[in-house]
Formats: structure tokens, sequence, C-alpha cells
């Protein structure tokens, strides 16, 4: 019995967006259809009749509850509560009724908003909560926008939060750091993100070319790289800054001209179909996050052999890069050692070549054969716990 395919459902809002989240889900679904045979059904509120983003095996099953709850992205924070508690009320009926006709041996939550009722769903399947954030920031308001209610309300929400987590079979956090917050729960395990590609082709560090990659929002801290990247331009003529990314440029394109920063060497671009491409055609990655989950984009720079400068933020840097042996690590939130760190890599070339090798090295704990087992371990052990 422990050899049949397993009958696995995720819960999660969305597939037609490029995040990270979707990318990650697609990646690994697909991984186990294919290798291991898993029966494998996606379950979405939002998105009815729009295009994945990312391809999805055709072993893989779609079912769309069609919920709707991008609807509260126009509502008033006050609002947001009654249309919320509405359309969690169909979603709680609709997912019970869909669990109880696939009756899977396990069902997965991305942490969403099914979260606050799954476990009470009895249709027979073990019950695993997967976080892509960190806990300081999973209630994260954006600047400017907290004030004492929303604070109040994000009290509240994460102690409902921890509640419910604390009843599920198997709690998954993406690093040991963030693990370290999680001090009520003993149900955890820490697995990472796998990387999207396979370790192939590498950079071959000719191009004088910094690269970042990431939305457009404040968490990813583009405003932060902007100004490390004016305190030392002049000191590398030779060299360009380019960001790929989705998300409004505008706020970033007025720093640029407010810091006088050469415009023919940044250049601020939208999002790329290929950025391994990208990542190839660069000889060093930046990583200027205020904080994240895990920071995907990083495990792929170093396996197209780029080393990289990172922010020692919350939650991911400190469990990828190994400080000046694959990268450097600054404090986070700090220009002017993020400045210095570029600086004394774009400098030497030796020192670029000696870090990408140590790199491609270190980031094979990463592949996808790897996390996939890592998965299919905790799958097994969740499912036999009490043979």
């Amino acid at each position: 019995m422990r050899d049949r395919p397993l009958k696995i459902v995720y819960c999660t809002p969305a597939l037609y967006m490029a995040g990270g989240v979707e990318r990650v889900l697609t990646l690994k679904a697909n991984y186990f259809a294919e290798n291991y045979g898993y029966d494998i059904t996606i379950v979405l509120t939002e998105g009815i009749n729009k295009p994945l983003f990312y391809p999805l095996s055709d072993k893989i099953k779609i079912v769309n509850l069609n919920i709707g709850f991008e609807e509260l992205w126009t509502c008033s924070f006050l609002k947001k509560i009654f249309v919320y508690l509405q359309k969690q009320r169909i979603y709680k009926k609709r997912l019970t009724t869909e669990l109880m006709r696939l009756r899977p041996d396990i069902t997965i939550s991305l942490l969403r908003r099914e979260i606050n009722f799954l476990t009470s769903i009895k249709d027979g399947s073990k019950k695993i909560g997967e976080l892509h954030v960190n806990r300081t920031n999973y209630r994260n308001f954006e600047v400017g926008e907290a004030n004492v209610i929303k604070n109040l309300f994000a009290k509240l929400w994460m102690q409902n939060l921890v509640f419910h987590l604390k009843r599920l079979d198997r709690f998954v956090v993406l690093t040991e750091e963030d693990k370290a917050s999680w001090t009520e729960i003993n149900n955890i395990n820490v697995i990472p993100d796998p990387l999207a590609f396979n370790i192939g082709e590498v950079s071959p560090l000719t191009n004088k070319r910094v690269i970042a990659v990431g939305r457009y929002v404040y968490q990813k801290g583009f405003d932060l790289l902007l100004k490390a990247w004016s305190k030392i331009e002049n000191q590398h003529t030779d060299w360009e800054l380019v960001v790929y990314g989705m998300g409004d440029r505008d706020s970033y394109e007025q720093i640029i001209d407010r810091l006088h920063i050469d415009r023919s060497r940044c250049h601020l671009y939208g999002s790329t179909p290929d950025i391994k491409k990208e990542y190839l055609n660069s000889s060093l990655f930046v990583f200027s996050s205020r904080f994240e989950g895990f920071g995907m984009v990083l495990i792929e720079a170093m396996a197209c052999g780029l080393p990289v400068v990172s922010f020692d933020c919350p939650c991911g840097p400190k469990d990828i890069v190994r400080h000046e042996e694959d990268g450097v690590l600054v404090p986070s939130g700090n220009t002017y050692s993020l400045a210095n760190a570029m600086h004394k890599l774009m400098s030497d070339d030796i020192l670029r070549k000696n870090m990408a090798s140590v790199a491609l090295t270190n980031v094979r704990r990463f592949q996808l054969d790897d996390i996939g087992k890592r998965w299919k371990d905790l799958f097994y052990s969740v499912s036999y716990a009490n043979e």
C-alpha cells in the first residue's frame, strides 16, 4: 500500500498570474504527477476561464469554485469584513462538497482562506499547510497602510491562524530561520522551494552586468538597490544594472532621476518569459528585498553560475547564501554595505569566478529531484503515521 500513487488536492486562489507561489506549485504538481504518478487536483477560487500562466501537466485536474474573493480588492477595510464572511461561507460549502467527492489522501492548503475551516472537513484526508512567506510579514501592510485598527486585526488574525495550524497534520515552512519563529507549533517541517530549471549552461561572467529580479513593490527593495547603485556607478562606468519584474515602475524611474543615475547604464524592464537567458548574460546578482518567504531568484541565479550579493533579510538568504563562499550577505536595509559588497565583486574577476563556482555546487541541494523526495517522504509519513 505504501507504493500506491497518492491522491492529493491543493487549495490555492489562482494560477493565472506570474507569481512565485503559482510557479512553485505548478513545478511541484507537475513533478508529482509525472514522476510519482500521483492523482493531483488543484482547487481554485479565482480566475475562472483565465488561461494558466505556467504550463500544467495534462495529468493534473483543475477545479475552479469561482468564489470571487478578488472583489475584496475594491472594498473599503470595513466592507471587506462583510463581503469576506459571505464568500467564506460559500467557499466552505463548495470545498466541502468537492473534497467529499474526491476523497483525497492528502489536502494541502497554501495557507489562504481555507485554513480557517479545512481541518473541520471530514473527508478522511490528512491536512497539510504550506507557507510561502515568513511569519513576521505574513500579515504585512504596505508602508502607510497600517493603523491601530489594522494592527489589532492582524494580531487577532495571527492568534486565529496559530489555532488552526496546530490542528493540521503537518505545517511546512521554507526556512529554518522561519521555523524558529513558530514557537507554538510542534508539527512543523522545513522544505525549501525547488529550482525551476535544471543546472546546465552557466554564465561566462564576461558581461559587465548586474541583475536583479522581482516585482516592483516595496518588499523587493529596488529603491534601496538604486540608492546603492548610485554610490558606485561612477566607479564602474563599464558596468550596467538591469532589473526585471512585473508591476508599476514609475516611482522607481523617478528615483533614478532624483539620484541622477546614468540612464544609459540602468534599465528597469518588465517581466520576461526567459529569465534564465538574462541570468546567463549577467555577471552578478543582487537581492535587495526587505523581507521574503524564501528567495527563489537567489537559487535561480546561483544555478546559472552567478555569485550573489544579498541583504540578510528575513527569511531566506541566510538559509541559501553561504557568506563569503558563494556570495555575500550584508545587513538588511544598509545601502552602504550593499554598495560596498557590489563594488568588491565588480572589481575582482577572480573573486566573482571563485564564488560562482562554489555557488554551482552549493545550489544543487535545491534541485527538484531532491526537494521532491523530501515531499514524498513527508506525504508517506503523514499518510501512514498510525501504521
